[in-house]
């Protein structure tokens, strides 16, 4: 049994020379526009399958396929030679079904893109049977009260003749209440 990076150089020879023999040395006029995409060795390296996929309809495969396989004798002749192990691998030529499951997987997800479209569609023009959420209540707003109310500052300027009426004195007072006193006493004005 070989270990994996013996069997993984194996397997990339192999899709290498293969794939310059379709190029440069098999002139069948059945291969069409043949690619190699992969060669996958058994753990002896006794077997080798190779896939390759062709650009065209399903009677284009069926020619390339007829093709490799009448070359085959070709090909493992010069695989032998290109790789320089004691025993040359069987080959095996498969149709990598590789494009047709990816196109199948775009059609796929087409799909699902046009159906998801549909349901955003459908969603956003939606509305609820009943209330919006039967569970759900709205938040309510606190509104900023202070404890107690604060003073407004307003600024008083007297003069001479306003200072010496009753009537500013009284204002005065009032205005800013019993606590400061009496205001009369503090300016030394007599009534």
């Amino acid at each position: 049994m070989a270990d994996q990076a013996r069997r993984r150089k194996v397997e990339e020879r192999i899709q290498n020379t293969v794939a310059r023999l379709l190029e440069r040395r098999i002139k069948d006029p059945r291969i069409g526009f043949t690619t190699i995409t992969d060669c996958k060795v058994t753990g002896d390296l006794q077997h080798a399958t190779v896939f390759y996929t062709v650009f065209g309809d399903e009677d284009e495969r069926k020619k390339t396929a007829r093709a490799l396989n009448s070359a085959k004798g070709l090909i493992r002749s010069e695989v032998g030679k290109a790789l320089g192990i004691r025993l040359t691998p069987t080959i095996e030529f498969a149709l990598d079904a590789l494009p047709e499951q990816a196109a199948s997987f775009e059609e796929k997800l087409a799909n699902a893109l046009q159906s998801d479209q549909q349901l955003r569609g459908a969603s956003q023009a939606a509305s609820y049977a009943g209330e919006a959420d039967p569970y759900r209540k709205p938040r309510e707003k606190k509104v900023y009260e202070p404890e107690s109310p604060v003073p407004t500052f307003t600024e008083f300027t007297l003069t001479e003749e306003d200072a010496s009426s009753e009537e500013a004195t009284v204002a005065v007072e009032e205005y800013l209440g019993s606590e400061t006193g009496d205001l009369r006493e503090d300016s030394g004005l007599e009534s």
